[in-house]
């Protein structure tokens, strides 16, 4: 999924006296209550981090509090879609207007009745709603489908991404996985084909006459095209000889 990507940063973490103790918890502490949050500084909200201590010295902060400052190496998952990526979310609500969708577990996705293709028809089938393609019956977008959507915009305060499936390439993620699959098995039968049929074309061959000890070449075929084998050996036929009686 696009948005997502890691990070590896040089941080420093200030931790009050209290802390000395136990300053491995303490760091756990400080970037657990970034996480689900969107950072300026990290241009992305934390999802997941690691970290080691990269210098056992801490560094004395002046003030009323004397926090000391530890220095760590940390290697941070971030979330940070820009405008045209493709986002991966689970449909939990669907309208005749609208789509709303939940992102990695966190970030609300909200589609607008005008930012869903016209290929999509809404329908309310024995009390349910869902919105099916005009052309892929298979297509199907309910509660609880996981779905590809286009990012137009994120609110950074919020988390609140508004969504599109206005390009080709978004709706159900197991109807377009499986059609990309359909696509590439249809490839390989087709070029199998391809190559089946170039494997019967032949070099023009000698045909032997037994019994008549006379060698008659076969011209080019009547289309004028030369014939050539790729796979096969060239055969050259052999009639069965005459009975004498």
């Amino acid at each position: 999924m696009e948005g997502l990507r890691v990070s590896d940063t040089n941080l420093k973490v200030f931790l009050h006296p209290s802390k000395s103790g136990d300053v491995d918890g303490a760091i756990h502490q400080v970037l657990s209550s970034m996480i689900f949050k969107f950072d300026d500084t990290l241009d992305g909200a934390l999802v997941a981090y690691r970290f080691d201590i990269s210098s056992k010295d801490a560094k004395i902060l002046n003030g009323i509090h004397p926090y000391f400052a530890v220095s760590l190496r940390a290697k941070l998952l971030l979330f940070s879609p820009k405008p045209n990526m493709l986002v991966e979310g689970k449909v939990v609500k669907l309208t005749r207007g609208s789509i709303s969708v939940i992102v990695l577990g966190f970030s609300c996705a909200f589609i607008k009745d005008e930012d869903i293709r016209e290929e999509f028809k809404y329908k309310n089938k024995r009390g349910k709603q869902v919105y099916i393609s005009r052309y892929q019956k298979r297509h199907v977008i309910k509660v609880g489908t996981m779905i590809r959507l286009s990012v137009n915009s994120m609110d950074v305060d919020t988390l609140h991404i508004y969504g599109s499936l206005r390009p080709a390439d978004t709706g159900s993620i197991r109807f377009l996985d499986k059609d990309m699959e359909d696509d590439a098995l249809t490839d390989r039968s087709k070029r199998r084909r391809e190559n089946e049929g170039e494997s019967v074309m032949q070099e023009p061959s000698t045909t032997v006459i037994q019994g008549l000890n006379t060698k008659v070449k076969e011209g080019p075929s009547s289309t004028g095209t030369e014939a050539l084998s790729y796979d096969n050996d060239q055969y050259i036929k052999k009639s069965k000889k005459h009975k004498t009686r």
